[in-house]
């Protein structure tokens, strides 16, 4: 288990922990969540043991493997392949020593051990990780240096998975990946064998693939059983009740007060106006929480045009003579929400540029609104933006007869406040970079808003209102975004962008997220046992009995769920890890190890069930 105790670490005199403790069993898959500048991947840092504890301790168990992706990687001459089964040093020092090794039990140690961590099996588990982060069998012979940072990323996050350390430790893993990569990554981080902490203001990957929240506030850590959407609940209500017994205890002291200052200088009523002093003195005061700065987006509001604003007719498109997309007949109106789907190199980067006359047609016909005005976001955006200059000066660029109070009230309008305006984009944050960027996509009021991965670098209460602008918006929007939750939330069309075409979706999100994670599945092989002649149906009193079976196996495994969750929130109390209680520690472990074994029993039994009821049922 991973215990934090008491620790105490600063920066450049700021307190970023002050006696923090959290314990956090094996196996947890843990979010590290908190406001912008609190200290989330400066406690990555000390986990790692790359920065200096002032005080307090970090432990972990002996020999236990602490893996994370790097902020940078490399370009290099080896395969994609090659790199990723590289990332498993034990493995690749056992492989390389086996072609040297002479000594007789030498050679039958590391076979031994190379069996012992499923050595031979290294290259399809390897292979299967690059597949779901979007390379295919032909990418991964490619060599690194073929491919741009972004996508090197990727590799480094195939690299750090196939090593499986015994805590993983991830910063905000879904920025770099699509939509298809995320959901992709959810399903693995689920089911990853070891433990898990992840940074992350992804609303979908903080609820499907963690089991317990890490909220660092006011240098404190506090550790949270349940997703993402369970712990914003708690807090709520953790708030109104502090918020509630600081009001009446504003009231009470105010009484107090009152009949000191009123008897305070009357004989007969000092002994009793003293009593009240000393009941003041004692009162350990309640702080209401403050009420955390709102964070917005203010869209300029378009003009209503004609619909439609943008039709297609057959239209292609493509890079040179090379056709990306063709065959398109598609329309859009000014209150169109649509989200593109489709894994990466499908087009959907494409589109957006074509339609937003980035790219010309090579074949068709495309009709727009004379009035049209489109605004356009994409990612790189934020990389081309003027370091050495501030936000007021971008906008003074872009509106140079603007006076300079309607440019801050603009800059103030997307939370770039008088401060921010006058920073130097180079020290700004990524967030703060991301905001400006859709200030300037959006300064012309456009009919048409294209967003390319708008929340990259945006915390979570900056993706609520982004979602509450977009919403509110009277503007056309398309939107590229690997964000399941603001795609659900603003997107009420689904366009597919696959085999060079582009359709409209006719299911719904979840349905798409459930044909990504089964497409990649092997079908299981047909039995050799089937023969032409169908079976028998089997009889009445059979199928009865095998109905049984299947509600008694799916009872016992609801039965077995439900003690998994009370054990988990046995493990979650701080309390039980003291050092007296290391016998108490052992017992609830063994048992939590004894329900997991079970779970997966029963699971078994009753899918077995289940497939033996289908089977005869014909």
């Amino acid at each position: 288990m991973l215990r934090i105790e008491d620790i105490t670490y600063a920066v450049a005199g700021r307190p970023l922990f002050e006696g923090a403790s959290a314990v956090i069993p094996d196996g947890h898959k843990v979010g590290l969540v908190g406001r912008n500048g609190a200290g989330k991947t400066t406690l990555f840092r000390l986990l790692r043991g790359e920065l200096a504890l002032e005080s307090g301790s970090i432990s972990l168990p002996a020999r236990a493997r602490i893996g994370g992706v790097a902020q940078e990687v490399p370009s290099s001459s080896t395969s994609l392949i090659d790199t990723v089964l590289a990332a498993d040093t034990e493995r690749a020092a056992l492989m390389a020593e086996a072609e040297t090794a002479t000594d007789p039990a030498r050679i039958a140690d590391i076979q031994t051990r190379l069996a012992d961590i499923d050595a031979w099996s290294a290259e399809g588990r390897a292979s299967a990780i690059l597949k779901g982060l979007g390379f295919d069998d032909e990418d991964q012979k490619r060599l690194c240096s073929d491919y741009s940072g972004g996508w090197r990323m990727r590799v480094a996050l195939a690299g750090v998975l196939f090593a499986q350390p015994d805590l993983l430790l991830l910063d905000e893993p879904t920025n770099y990946l699509d939509l298809e990569g995320a959901l992709w990554l959810e399903n693995y981080l689920s089911k990853y064998p070891h433990t898990v902490i992840v940074i992350s203001h992804d609303r979908g990957l903080l609820n499907r693939a963690v089991g317990a929240i890490l909220h660092l506030e006011g240098k404190k850590l506090t550790l949270y059983s349940g997703p993402y959407d369970q712990f914003a609940r708690q807090r709520a209500e953790q708030r109104a009740l502090l918020a509630a017994a600081a009001k009446k205890q504003d009231a009470r002291r105010a009484h107090l007060q009152s009949f000191v200052d009123r008897f305070k200088a009357k004989a007969s009523k000092a002994k009793q106006a003293q009593s009240r002093v000393k009941m003041l003195e004692k009162m350990e005061k309640i702080t209401a929480p403050e009420d955390e700065a709102r964070t917005v987006f203010s869209f300029p509001e378009p003009e209503e045009l004609s619909p439609p604003i943008i039709s297609l007719e057959g239209a292609s498109t493509g890079y040179g003579d090379t056709v990306i997309l063709r065959g398109m007949t598609l329309r859009i109106d000014q209150d169109d929400r649509i989200a593109l789907l489709g894994r990466n190199g499908e087009g959907k980067s494409t589109l957006s540029k074509m339609l937003s006359d980035r790219l010309p047609l090579i074949d068709g016909k495309m009709t727009r609104s004379s009035k049209l005005r489109i605004g356009f976001f994409a990612q790189h955006q934020v990389d081309e933006l003027y370091v050495d200059e501030t936000p007021l000066q971008h906008l003074q660029r872009a509106r140079p007869g603007e006076h300079q109070s309607k440019l801050r009230a603009r800059l103030a309008g997307f939370g770039l406040g008088a401060d921010q305006a006058e920073t130097v984009v180079g020290q700004l944050s990524g967030g703060q970079k991301a905001r400006l960027s859709l200030l300037l996509a959006t300064l012309d009021a456009p009919h048409l808003l294209i967003l390319d991965e708008p929340t990259n670098h945006l915390d979570i209460e900056s993706r609520e209102a982004l979602i509450e602008a977009l919403t509110a918006y009277s503007g056309a929007v398309i939107l590229v975004s690997h964000d399941m939750h603001l795609l659900s939330l603003v997107a009420d069309r689904l366009w597919l962008v696959k085999d060079g075409r582009v359709a409209p979706y006719e299911g719904d999100l979840e349905a798409y997220r459930a044909q990504l994670l089964t497409r990649d599945t092997p079908s299981k092989p047909a039995k050799a046992a089937a023969v032409e002649a169908k079976p028998k149906r089997a009889s009445r009193e059979t199928l009865l009995a095998l109905r049984s079976e299947v509600r008694k196996c799916e009872a016992r495994v609801q039965k077995l769920a439900e003690m998994q969750e009370k054990l988990s929130a046995k493990l979650a109390d701080r309390a039980l890890y003291e050092p007296e209680r290391a016998g108490d520690l052992a017992v609830w472990n063994r048992k939590y190890a004894e329900v997991m074994d079970a779970v997966e029993k029963a699971e078994t039994l009753w899918m077995t069930a289940q497939e033996r009821l289908e089977a005869a049922e014909g």
